[in-house]
C-alpha cells in the first residue's frame, strides 16, 4: 500500500481514494487534500466533480488530467469548514517541480456546500497574511495562543 499523496499517514486506499470513488468529504480540508491527491494522480473527472460548476471556467477533465507538473508535497496552514458549515476556507502551500526547480503554490481556497457536498469555488494565490489577534489560537496548530507560539 502506498502512502496517500495528501500528506496523511494513511494509505491512498484508506484516505483520498475513498473520496475519489464517491464518498463525500466531511470538511473543506478533507476535500482540499483529496483534490491535491487528484492533481498528483491526474484524476480530471474527480477535479471537475469537486469544482463548483459556476467557477470551473470551461476547464475540462482532459485539461485537468494532463499536466507536466510534478507535485512534491502539501502543507495545510489553516482550515475552516466542518460538517455543519456551509462555507469553508483552506490556506495551503503545494510544492511542485518544474525542471530542476522547486516552486510553491500558496493559496487560500474557498469551498461551499453545493447539492449537499463540499466543492471548491476559487482561491486567492499568495494571499496577504491573516491578521491574528494575540489571544487567537495559533494557525500552526500547536493549540497554544498566537502570542505564546508563532506571534
Amino acid at each position: 500500500m502506498s502512502q496517500c499523496p495528501c500528506g496523511s499517514t494513511l494509505s491512498l486506499t484508506h484516505c483520498c481514494a475513498l473520496l475519489h470513488q464517491g464518498q463525500p468529504a466531511d470538511s473543506a480540508e478533507q476535500l482540499m487534500r483529496s483534490r491535491y491527491s487528484a492533481f498528483v494522480l491526474g484524476l480530471g473527472d474527480y477535479l471537475v466533480h469537486s469544482w463548483h460548476p459556476d467557477f470551473l471556467g470551461g476547464l475540462t477533465k482532459e485539461q485537468l488530467s494532463q499536466s507536466d507538473t510534478q507535485w512534491d508535497g502539501l502543507e495545510i496552514l489553516t482550515a475552516q469548514g466542518s460538517p455543519g458549515d456551509d462555507t469553508g476556507t483552506v490556506e495551503f502551500k503545494a510544492w511542485f517541480l518544474e525542471g530542476d526547480e522547486r516552486h510553491c503554490l500558496h493559496e487560500r481556497s474557498r469551498f461551499v456546500r453545493y447539492q449537499g457536498r463540499w466543492v471548491y469555488t476559487d482561491g486567492e494565490q499568495d494571499p496577504a497574511p491573516l491578521k491574528m489577534g494575540r489571544n487567537d489560537p495559533c494557525p500552526c496548530g500547536s493549540g497554544k495562543k498566537f502570542k505564546k507560539c508563532c506571534g
